[in-house]
């Protein structure tokens, strides 16, 4: 491996930066490649950049055959993470259930009251406002959001910074009544239409949740089948770059 694909490697995964490395078997030739924005290089073959966006989502390496012959990809993915917006009853039975299946917890919450290390201990916690927080954190593709406080001036803004990021799932709980208001707020506030299909609300799957535990599980639960199993449209999302 060439020095500066090395220095670049480590450079990204110390930024938790989404990122994998194209190796062509029969020459040794490597490139970073990577999931973002929406423009990609005139010399990158779209099979090999299609295989490399299915191989950062499903985090599986692969190889494939190219007209260089056979081509490697190895996936460097961040830690998965999780940022919950409310520092509330489900969030205190969320936290340990994700941390345990491998995210990285965030909690986000300006109340300070709730948003205590007393209420979370050993967790990261956040009393910003959770646009400041969300502009810190930088969410990407291997990122879920969930807003769970009920709290227009709170959920919406995180709300809104996750639909103009490449999360992978955004939950918001609520009713359906107040999911319908809650995305007309977001329609005056300039999110796109055909944003609104990313958010799942009322936030989790439908199994009857009533307690805060059970409703976390709900939740963990939809988060896990929007990674494992994404649709279409969450396949689809983002286009693969070459490092020049």
């Amino acid at each position: 491996m060439k020095q500066d694909i090395l220095k670049q490697l480590q450079q990204d995964r110390a930024d938790k930066r989404p990122v994998v490395l194209a190796t062509f078997l029969n020459s040794g030739e490597q490139r970073l490649l990577y999931l973002q924005g929406k423009k990609g290089l005139k010399d990158l073959d779209p099979r090999i950049g299609e295989a490399a966006r299915a191989a950062l989502l499903e985090d599986k390496p692969r190889t494939i055959d190219t007209e260089q012959g056979p081509l490697f990809l190895n996936v460097f993915n961040p830690p998965l993470r999780l940022v919950l917006v409310g520092a509330v009853h489900i969030a205190q039975a969320l936290v340990p259930m994700a941390q345990f299946t491998g995210y990285e917890v965030v909690v986000i919450d300006p109340r300070s009251a709730f948003g205590s290390v007393e209420r979370f201990p050993g967790v990261t916690l956040s009393n910003d406002w959770p646009d400041e927080a969300m502009e810190q954190l930088k969410p990407d593709l291997r990122t879920a959001v969930v807003t769970l406080t009920h709290d227009p001036k709170i959920d919406d803004p995180a709300l809104i910074a996750a639909l103009t990021s490449d999360v992978f799932y955004i939950g918001a709980l609520g009713s359906r009544k107040t999911h319908g208001a809650r995305l007309e707020r977001l329609r005056a506030a300039g999110i796109p239409e055909h944003e609104f299909a990313r958010i799942h609300g009322p936030v989790g799957l439908a199994i009857g949740a009533k307690s805060p535990a059970e409703i976390a599980i709900s939740i963990l639960a939809q988060m896990t089948a929007a990674l494992r199993q994404p649709a279409p449209r969450e396949a689809a999302a983002g286009t693969v770059t070459a490092a020049a």
